[in-house]
């Protein structure tokens, strides 16, 4: 791609970023953006040395780590903290008026989280909310990560749905999938989502999807049943993990989808699911934390390029230290075995803005940081749809979308610095600086920083 110079150009300046495509810090980095088309224009390495100022429109990010924006590769932007609310009191509960208000503070808050791009995996009975919250942001009227959208994820009939006991008289419940049967009903099912605008097709390959059999106490006063099967969300059989499609219906699903160019995640907990969505070319798999031990599983996500995001915030909120030692285990296995990983939380389900939390537990499952940082960001790129998403972002790189963020602190050296992001900007437009957000309140203005008043450099764009 040759990039036509611009007048109205500027330079940011770096002591150390980090490369997600060479997976390396590199020093002594200089970026030109072009404010006008929102995107890198050239990267080079200073052979001389900066003076102590910079002078105006440059932006001096030096003393800070550089990183490309990071990208959220699960997200529910209509879900709010399960802790504040269990998610079947939002679907079913929550109005559409409010839900979307909330979503515009998560897209804030992620957005000076250093997320620079979402990719949002169903609206959870919110229809095709999530669409509608992404042209808002692309339009300029709200803040907000940059956007790739599922709208209602793809289910079997009776497989993703709200459990209620009480149907008689005709009661109804907000649907949180739509629902689609046989190879040409799935096809129908993700002509549907395209059509509604979704970016990438997302279906459930399993779920738990015999909830009333044994159900759970719903309401006060509600007897409990008798001697129900041990349930646990790893093994347990009281309400486990089933599979929702079989493999024509899956593959139906994914040939539909690549026909319009549009990437494919199926969320899959058991080994069975992971093996036959990867089987079928889906682009990611999602969780995938039943034990793959003794199946084709991993090896089915290698051979076909499957991009596994294993969503270990999420599963943090559900289990101890001890149930997540083997989960951590096995992302570990999954990365030696030469598998892709992308970062992405389940966000929504824990608070939007602590995103990095999925970054902190992939570290934790000993996969080397250089490794995290390119899954939250060029991996992030990947999941998305790559070359089809319209646009590269995930690295700082000509031709690339100009999303810089800056950490106070070395993540090198201290892995809390991702807690500390002190700048952000997307699309060459700056929101945060010098910790504080900046161009929030009229969203056409200027952004502009003024430097920390114990700095001496100038930070202005």
């Amino acid at each position: 791609m040759v990039m036509k110079p611009s007048t109205k150009t500027f330079t940011v300046h770096t002591d150390y970023l980090f490369d997600s495509k060479k997976k390396a810090f590199v020093e002594d980095t200089s970026i030109t953006v072009d404010p006008e088309t929102g995107l890198i224009t050239k990267v080079y390495q200073r052979k001389a040395a900066l003076p102590a100022e910079t002078k105006e429109p440059d932006i001096d990010l030096r003393g800070r780590c550089v990183l490309p924006g990071l990208v959220d590769a699960h997200t529910h932007i209509l879900l709010h903290a399960y802790s504040e609310t269990p998610s079947d009191y939002q679907m079913r509960d929550e109005s559409l008026v409010e839900r979307v208000i909330r979503a515009t503070n998560h897209c804030r808050a992620a957005l000076l989280a250093g997320y620079t791009t979402y990719r949002d995996l169903g609206t959870e009975s919110a229809a095709d909310a999530d669409v509608h919250i992404r042209d808002c942001i692309n339009r300029g009227i709200i803040p907000g990560p940059r956007m790739y959208c599922a709208t209602e994820c793809l289910a079997s009939s009776g497989g993703y749905e709200i459990r209620h006991e009480n149907k008689i008289g005709g009661q109804e419940l907000p649907r949180i999938s739509d629902p689609c049967d046989g190879p040409v009903g799935c096809r129908a099912g993700v002509r549907r989502r395209l059509g509604a605008g979704a970016d990438v097709i997302k279906f459930y390959a399993d779920y738990r999807k015999r909830a009333l059999r044994f159900p759970q106490g719903g309401w006060p006063g509600c007897p409990a049943i008798a001697f129900p099967p041990e349930q646990d969300i790893l093994s347990g059989q009281r309400n486990p993990n089933l599979l929702l499609f079989q493999q024509d219906e899956m593959d139906a699903m994914v040939t539909e989808a690549k026909l319009a160019r549009a990437p494919v995640a199926a969320h899959a907990s058991s080994a069975e699911a992971v093996r036959m969505a990867a089987k079928a070319g889906v682009t990611t798999v999602e969780h995938g934390f039943e034990p793959m031990k003794g199946t084709s599983a991993m090896q089915e996500m290698k051979d076909n390029g499957t991009i596994f995001v294993p969503t270990l915030a999420v599963l943090e909120t559900a289990l101890d230290t001890k149930q997540m030692k083997p989960i951590l285990a096995q992302v570990k296995e999954a990365f030696d075995k030469g598998i892709k990983l992308a970062c992405g939380g389940d966000t929504g389900a824990f608070p939007h803005g602590d995103n990095a939390r999925e970054i902190e537990l992939m570290l934790d499952a000993e996969v080397p940081l250089e490794e995290v940082l390119t899954a939250a960001t060029l991996h992030g790129w990947k999941a998305c749809g790559g070359d089809w998403c319209g646009k590269k972002f995930g690295c700082i790189g000509e031709g690339y979308a100009a999303d810089i963020i800056a950490l106070e602190g070395d993540v090198r050296k201290d892995l809390k610095a991702l807690r500390r992001v002190d700048f952000v900007m997307k699309d060459a437009k700056v929101w945060k600086c010098n910790g504080e957000a900046v161009g929030m309140s009229t969203i056409g203005e200027t952004s502009a920083c003024a430097p920390a008043a114990d700095e001496g450099r100038a930070v202005t764009a």
